[in-house]
């Protein structure tokens, strides 16, 4: 995806609204094609299950029509383990924020054949979205498994992972509200274990202060197994806000 240069006008004029310029990307756009079911499920599901980045501010009482815990993914790929995790806690509300449309499109048709709704999505930049429609201490829980891990050094900077994008998350989470990281790269979790032993205000749920067991809400993805097949690791990591 190409990005316009953000003049120096345009920055001023964003800053003095209070909106947050994004200067690093941490994904690139990749689209696939649509296959017809995606764009069938998208057709159907997403007047009731979509949300618009451009409508500002959620009520999630009014988006979801119940007060109840709301967990927030970011970047969910395919969305099966998002589906997954929503049809066993019916009690929660859960919010997708993925920036592919193939990957939207594929997790509304998997919440369809789920009769899950629980869950709605936004087909956007999750900074963006976090910035813009989710209000301060209103989650419950944020989770981002898999991030795109920029393996080259050169690439470091884009990874989601950050100190700023990490204090946005604490805003956006209740006091003890929880972080769930997940990667199937070493060098990235131990990245994501430096970002977070550096941030102010999180307590490190591990026992050891650094990784724990998966945890048995969150789906073992069928790309997951094949990677314990050829010996690959899996880290995940949970950290509450303190304050």
């Amino acid at each position: 995806m190409t990005n316009k240069p953000t003049t120096q006008d345009n920055l001023s004029d964003a800053q003095e609204q209070g909106r947050y310029i994004r200067k690093v990307r941490s994904f690139v756009k990749r689209e696939g094609r649509l296959t017809k079911g995606q764009a069938a499920a998208l057709a159907r599901s997403w007047p009731t299950m979509g949300l618009a980045h451009a409508d500002g501010m959620l009520n999630l009482d009014e988006v979801f029509g119940r007060s109840a815990e709301t967990i927030v993914e970011i970047g969910f790929g395919m969305g099966q383990s998002l589906v997954a995790m929503a049809a066993a806690a019916p009690e929660k509300n859960f919010i997708g924020i993925e920036v592919h449309r193939p990957g939207v499109g594929a997790c509304l048709l998997e919440a369809e054949e789920q009769r899950v709704t629980n869950l709605r999505v936004f087909e956007h930049d999750a900074v963006e979205v976090l910035n813009d429609c989710i209000a301060d201490s209103a989650l419950a829980g944020v989770q981002v498994f898999f991030p795109d891990p920029w393996h080259k050094k050169r690439h470091h900077k884009r990874r989601l992972i950050q100190p700023d994008f990490v204090e946005q998350l604490r805003l956006k989470l209740q006091k003890g509200g929880v972080l769930h990281l997940a990667t199937d790269w070493e060098n990235y979790a131990e990245h994501m274990l430096e970002v977070m032993r550096s941030a102010p205000q999180w307590k490190n749920l591990s026992p050891t202060n650094d990784y724990i067991p998966r945890p048995e809400e969150r789906p073992l993805t069928k790309f997951e197994k094949r990677g314990e097949r050829l010996g690959h690791g899996v880290w995940d990591m949970k950290f509450s806000r303190c304050d």
